[in-house]
C-alpha cells in the first residue's frame, strides 16, 4: 500500500496539482493585497471616504452606528455587504487575470500549430549522395546492357 501511495504520489499530474496549488494562493494573496491595498480605497476615496470592508447592516439593536465590522459582529448578526463588494471584486480581478493568462497561452499554442513544418537542409554529404544517385541513373547500366546485348534484345527505360 505504501509503495502504491507513492507511486501515486510522485506522478506527474499530481506534482503539478501541487504546484499549482500552491502557486494559486500565492497569487491569491497577491490580488487580495491589490484589491484590500489599492482598489478599495481608490473607490471609497472617489464615493467619499468610505470603507468597504466595514459597510454593514445590522441585524441586532445591540449593534449601535459608528462599530467596526468586526465589533459589530461580536455584539449580533450584521448583513455585511462591504465584505462581499470587496470580495467580488477581488474576484473579478481575478478571474479577469486567469482569462488574460488562458487567451495567451491559447494564442501561443495557435502560433506553434499554425506554423509549417520546414524539413531541415540537406547536409553536403547528402547533395553528393543525390548527385551520384542521378548521375547513375542518367548512364546505361553496363551490366543490364552487355547481358542484352548478348541476348540480342534491349531494355527500354532501364
Amino acid at each position: 500500500m505504501l509503495r502504491e501511495f507513492k507511486e501515486f504520489a510522485m506522478r506527474g499530474n499530481v506534482v503539478d496539482l501541487a504546484v499549482g496549488v500552491i502557486i494559486g494562493a500565492a497569487f491569491g494573496r497577491i490580488v487580495d493585497s491589490v484589491v484590500n491595498d489599492l482598489v478599495m480605497p481608490l473607490v471609497g476615496k472617489i464615493i467619499g471616504n468610505v470603507d468597504f470592508s466595514n459597510l454593514f447592516v445590522p441585524l441586532s439593536d445591540r449593534i449601535t452606528a459608528g462599530l467596526s465590522l468586526a465589533e459589530a459582529r461580536k455584539l449580533g448578526p450584521v448583513f455585511a455587504w462591504g465584505n462581499f463588494v470587496t470580495i467580488l471584486i477581488n474576484f473579478m480581478i481575478l478571474a479577469f487575470i486567469i482569462f488574460l493568462l488562458v487567451k495567451g497561452m491559447n494564442n501561443l499554442m495557435r502560433r506553434k500549430i499554425a506554423a509549417p513544418f520546414v524539413p531541415p537542409a540537406p547536409t553536403k554529404e547528402e547533395v553528393l549522395l543525390t548527385e551520384i544517385r542521378d548521375a547513375l541513373r542518367g548512364a546505361p547500366n553496363p551490366v543490364v546492357g552487355s547481358a542484352s546485348a548478348a541476348n540480342g534484345t534491349t531494355k527500354q527505360g532501364a
